[in-house]
């Protein structure tokens, strides 16, 4: 499910049914593949390959004949996905050149010492690689930021649990949004996730909520995955609702006994694992949507902080 290429390596020079369930496995998830026959100098290897799909090429190599690792080298560009070594912005294309972005950083108990969380670190480089400005600031700092810059930033970026204080800060002509919410457009699939938040209107008493996040961190309290949305969710809501947390890697298969599903940012996972979890939602007939958006729409700040994202917008109101 994670996997962007698939390398299927034989060393007896045989294309079996233990391959063959492999490659089956790959092309079920649209993943390519490539077959690599290793030790080819002392195994005769092409009558054993008969079985081969066509469209995956085989590459023969050797530990005593380096030459065969150039080739795999080769196989593995020529059959990485499409879009794999495009660079894809997480904010820097949102705004021109030379405009200034804030992002409001909390320092809360969770916040690692003496370091940024991955989101974070990512979209201040992400902005400084392609020429656009970042002022960070803590949340009770923001407005005497903002006062000290001579006109309205182009773009605030905040951490979601600090989505009502920055909204009722933020200038009208500013745009807003949350490290969350760029990487559900960064890391995953923004519409896939703004049509799932639309169910958290129609949750009823005692429905199952499942709260993913790929962090493997040591919970505290008011953890926000543990604590805080389902407190935000009940509020909203004004129902008791049933939920079960994952992390890291776990994801049930049983996906059809909930309501809903609430991934976190997946600053942790591959673009690809996301999606997967996507589809596998998909299939059962689960919505999914994530941390940032579920919370600005529990807190009524969903319409604004969607504001960088016209089409994603324009689908919520229309939804």
């Amino acid at each position: 499910d994670r996997t962007d290429l698939g390398v299927i390596i034989t060393c007896d020079g045989i294309w079996g049914p233990f391959e063959q369930e492999i490659a089956a496995e790959l092309r079920a998830r649209e993943v390519p593949a490539i077959a690599v026959h290793n030790k080819q100098d002392s195994v005769s290897a092409p009558e054993h390959f008969a079985a081969l799909p066509g469209d995956i090429p085989l590459v023969l190599t050797s530990a005593l004949n380096p030459g065969g690792i150039d080739s795999l080298r080769t196989a593995l560009i020529e059959s990485a996905p499409e879009g794999l070594f495009e660079h894809s912005c997480i904010a820097a294309d949102l705004i021109a050149p030379g405009e200034t972005t804030v992002l409001v950083v909390p320092i809360d108990k969770e916040a690692p010492r003496g370091r940024l969380i991955l989101p974070q670190v990512q979209t201040i480089r992400d902005l400084l690689d392609n020429g656009r400005w970042a002022m960070v600031v803590r949340e009770h700092e923001l407005q005497q930021a903002l006062d000290s810059l001579r006109t309205p930033p182009a773009l605030i970026v905040t951490d979601s649990q600090a989505f009502e204080q920055v909204a009722a800060a933020a200038p009208p002509q500013s745009l807003l949004t949350g490290f969350s919410i760029l990487f559900a457009r960064y890391r995953s699939d923004l519409a896939t996730l703004v049509r799932g938040a639309r169910t958290i209107d129609s949750l009823r008493e005692n429905d199952r909520v499942l709260i993913a996040e790929s962090c493997t961190h040591h919970p505290i309290e008011d953890d926000i995955g543990r604590v805080k949305i389902p407190r935000w969710l009940e509020s909203h809501t004004g129902v008791s609702l049933e939920f079960t947390t994952v992390s890291g890697h776990d994801f049930p298969g049983d996906l059809d006994t909930y309501r809903l599903v609430i991934q976190c940012g997946a600053c942790m996972h591959t673009r690809r694992a996301v999606l997967q979890r996507l589809e596998q939602c998909r299939q059962a007939g689960v919505p999914i949507t994530n941390y940032g958006i579920a919370i600005a729409k529990c807190l009524g700040v969903l319409e604004r902080t969607l504001s960088p994202f016209p089409e994603a917008l324009e689908l919520y109101r229309a939804l």
